[in-house]
């Protein structure tokens, strides 16, 4: 561990920043610690505002840790407050209540926003937008009303609130400027099956669209001219990254704040992880929008910032729950030859990717834990595999590898 390390400051809140300070703690670092993060609420993890808030036995929020932890470990928490600037010289953060904070190294983790819809679609009253506890509340007293929703965007987020509003009997609307749903992370065999499970469930798709205007009857106009219903409107066409107080060091991109396998910013001392990390991906760099990411890059940071010199290496894995589908994504699901496990109009399958020396470089499975679990390994593995025996149900997967 660098024994020139007393002061580290983490700026953002959410999952990233908080397994940073604890991993930190872990680690044996004895030095300050300050989390500095916009929402007032104790740190907690995204997923569980689409997955389970609007759930109908509406559970209650769960941080990550208690009050108790934070003072148990000596970790300062600053919420409510946002970082307005960074002096990379003085080695100092300036809060929006005029505080600065002194820091020997700084990990940034603030994350992303809602990509917003254009002014003439703004109505605080009808749009919503998820991405904070208060955000999930408010969305969850229109589903309750039984408002009529339309969901612009057929991404993991409009996908896993159509199904939420339909289980409590909301008109559901889904608008994609897409021809398929899930289309930067899926492949055209799991979106038709996602396709064909929510119109089956009640939720009317339009494909090719766009939002073009709020009526005052409570609808909405589209681009091909139709009206669809929509009480209320959520927005899920993407994220900009969170780089205010940031944006002048030369340390970002379009994705967000650009790193190297090791977390490092271009600025010694100074990191970045979790969804506004612009990693190396493939053969550039990119934001990783996933649980995973936060949780396994954060980890692997602690070490970084203490000195070590360890590469970040996890394939990309995410899943998405949608009522009683259950949707893994783990590596480059959209390219390379299609090996397809199990029956593709049924409600359990897999959809292998393999690369020319028939390595599986990435796999999407509905229903299939079990097929995800030995992908995700072959995935990370490189692992050469037999086709034949791969797309053979009869035969046990694992021995499908080479």
């Amino acid at each position: 561990m660098d024994q020139g390390i007393n002061r580290i400051v983490i700026v953002g809140a959410g999952q990233a920043g908080t397994t940073v300070a604890f991993g930190l703690r872990k680690a044996g670092f004895h030095g300050d610690i300050t989390v500095v993060g916009e929402e007032a609420h104790l740190p907690y993890e995204r997923p569980q505002l689409s997955k389970e808030m609007l759930q109908q036995e509406r559970p209650a929020l769960r941080p990550m840790k208690a009050h108790a932890d934070y003072e148990g470990q000596k970790i300062q928490l600053n919420l409510g407050r946002r970082v307005v600037d960074t002096d990379a010289n003085e080695r100092r953060v300036l809060l929006d209540d005029g505080r600065a904070i002194d820091f020997d190294r700084l990990v940034i983790a603030t994350g992303v926003k809602p990509r917003q819809l254009p002014d003439s679609l703004h109505d605080p009253v009808r749009v919503r937008y998820l991405r904070t506890v208060d955000d999930a509340d408010h969305l969850r007293a229109d589903l309750e009303a039984g408002k009529s929703i339309a969901i612009v965007g057929g991404g993991v987020i409009g996908l896993e609130v159509a199904m939420a509003a339909r289980a409590m009997g909301c008109t559901v609307t889904l608008i994609e400027a897409a021809d398929r749903l899930m289309s930067r992370s899926v492949d055209e065999v799991v979106s038709r099956y996602l396709d064909q499970a929510h119109r089956a469930n009640g939720v009317d798709i339009r494909y090719g669209v766009q939002a073009i205007d709020l009526l005052s009857d409570g609808t909405l106009k589209l681009s091909d001219g139709s009206i669809v219903p929509a009480e209320s409107v959520l927005v899920g066409i993407g994220v900009t990254p969170n780089v205010g107080g940031f944006a002048h060091l030369g340390i970002t991109d379009a994705a967000g704040v650009r790193v190297d396998p090791c977390g490092q910013t271009a600025i010694a001392g100074i990191f970045a992880t979790g969804d506004i990390a612009s990693q190396p991906h493939g053969t550039g760099f990119g934001r990783v929008e996933t649980w995973a990411n936060a949780q396994d890059h954060a980890i692997n940071l602690v070490r970084n910032v203490l000195g070590e010199s360890a590469p970040y290496e996890s394939p990309v894995w995410f899943w998405s729950d949608q009522g009683h589908i259950n949707l893994q994504v783990v590596g480059n699901a959209t390219q390379g030859t299609r090996v397809i496990r199990g029956d593709e109009h049924g409600d359990s399958f897999s959809v292998f990717r393999l690369d020319e020396q028939n390595r599986v470089t990435g796999c999407t499975s509905v229903n299939a834990p079990k097929d995800m679990a030995v992908a995700r390994r072959w995935v990370k593995l490189g692992t050469q595999v037999d086709m034949n025996r791969l797309a053979d149900t009869a035969a046990p997967l694992r021995n499908s590898a080479l």
